[in-house]
This record gives structure tokens, sequence and C-alpha cells, in this order.
């Protein structure tokens, strides 16, 4: 059963518009933060590529200074910060940490939150040049989601035996960005491996697509915040299970939308002009 969510209350459309000024400042220190954001990016890897021959221990370490340093250059060009909420959630062991996915920032943010983490991603990541090499080295599980029931039974495996590692196994139950206010599509995936495996799986909430737009240059002022969910044990069936996911990914994602939108109404207006998503949506 889909639960459809809208960011209805506040309404998005009834947003006021940001002052010229304000856009322009966003559009620049957008600007200057992407140029600063990919050259870090590259630099680091060409800088840390003896670690990817050094195993799981030094990549991962590269990529958290990577996350580091990121959220560094967005906070003090973009006036954007980071919160995490309910981190003392997360329980030791293995554990399958299902996030909702808005926005780039959450995936390099997250791997700062979560130790011992092992990320669930699409296989054409790890044809990118340099950045692929430290997929491979950290010991992640690529899939090829055009693969079917394939690429479900290579997760089952990979996951398994990752949670008797004690690894955090991050994968976003939507599978791919979704835009701020846009309807839930949950795919099998989480569900699949809550049930098979018998696997705790903590839900995870965020705004971060109000700051961090996904198919936007724009890096918008305000507080973005990952908030970690209690733990779902073990127990429930299939049906139960996929909507107390959806519902506590969902409920806990609007509440958090809700909070910036009232803190900063013009973020509102900020990631409708971003992208086409919104617009969409609202003419539909």
């Amino acid at each position: 059963m889909e639960q459809r969510t809208s960011m209805s209350d506040p309404d998005i459309r009834d947003q006021p518009v940001p002052e010229p000024a304000r856009r322009m400042s966003v559009v620049v220190r957008s600007t200057v933060f992407n140029i600063l954001f990919y050259l870090n990016l590259i630099g680091l890897m060409v800088f840390g590529l003896p670690s990817v021959l050094m195993g799981r221990g030094p990549a991962t370490f590269m990529a958290r200074a990577w996350a580091k340093t990121s959220l560094w250059l967005l906070k003090v060009i973009c006036g954007t910060t980071l919160e995490f909420r309910g981190i003392d959630r997360i329980a030791a062991g293995g554990l399958v940490v299902a996030p909702k996915h808005q926005s780039m920032l959450e995936t390099f943010a997250l791997t700062l939150a979560v130790d011992n983490f092992s990320y669930v991603h699409k296989r054409e990541l790890t044809w990118i040049p340099l950045f692929g090499w430290y997929l491979w080295a950290v010991d992640q599980i690529s899939i090829n989601r055009s693969s079917g029931a394939t690429a479900l039974t290579q997760v089952t495996n990979g996951v398994a035996e990752f949670l008797r590692l004690n690894r955090r196994i991050l994968i976003f139950p939507e599978g791919t960005r979704r835009p701020v206010g846009a309807p839930p599509r949950y795919k099998y995936g989480v569900t699949h491996l809550y049930v098979t495996l018998n696997a705790p799986v903590m839900p995870v909430a965020l705004n971060t697509g109000l700051f961090w737009p996904r198919r936007s240059f724009l890096r918008n002022p305000g507080v973005a915040i990952i908030e970690f969910l209690p733990i779902i044990e073990p127990g429930l069936s299939r049906e139960e299970f996929s909507q107390r996911l959806q519902d506590a990914v969902e409920g806990g994602t609007r509440a958090l939308v809700e909070e910036a939108l009232r803190t900063d109404p013009a973020l509102g207006v900020l990631v409708r002009n971003s992208g086409p998503d919104l617009r969409q949506q609202e003419s539909a």
C-alpha cells in the first residue's frame, strides 16, 4: 500500500519570494562552492590514491575526510550547516540503515555518523575514474539494477555476509533521490532484507533536499537535519514492516521539512525554482 504525501502544510506555493539580493547571493555562493567542492574531491582522490591499495580502513578515512571538508566548505561558503539527531539510537552490531534520499548531501554525510558502514549502490558508480576505485577499496555492495531478481539475490547475499561482520548497511528504500514533497516510491529491497534476513532496520528522516536540491547547482543557507529514528526490530509481517518503515521515514521527513520552512519560509520557493520536479507536480 503506497502512502502519498505532499508538502501542502505549509504549502510550498504559498511561500514568499526571496529578495533579488538573496537569490543572487545564493547563486554566487553556490557557484563558488561547487567549483571548490569538485576540486577538493579530485584533489583528495589523487592525494589518497595509495590508500586504495592499503585496504578498507585507510580508504574509509579518505572518504570521511572528503565528507568533513565538503561540509566545512558548505558551511563557510553557503552558510549551510548539518545537524545529526538520534545518533545515540544506532545500536551496536549489524544493522540495516534506511534513509530518505533527497540529495547528494546525505550520501557522503552519513559516513560521518554511521561507523563500520557499507553502502548498497548502483554498479555504474564503480565505472567513474578514481571514484570507483575508492568504492572498491571500502568494500561496498555494487548491484546491476537492471538485472531484476538476480540483483535482489546479490544484495541479499552481500548484506547477509556484512551483517555477520557487524556492518551497518546503508540502503535507500526508494533507490534514487526524490524531490521534496514528491509522493514516495518505495521499492521492495529493504522489506525483503528485513523479512529474509531477520535484520533490524533503522529508518532515517531528513530535509536535505531543501538545502542541496537534486539536479540543481544551488546550495541554500540554513540547517539541514538528518534524524535517526527508532529501530524496527525483527518480527513484523512483510506488510506491517513495509507500512511501518514508510510511515516512519515519510512522517519524520515531513516534520523536518516543515520545521525548516517555519524557520525560513523562502526555502520553499528556492527549492521550487531550482528544478522542474515540484513545478510539474503542482501542475499535475
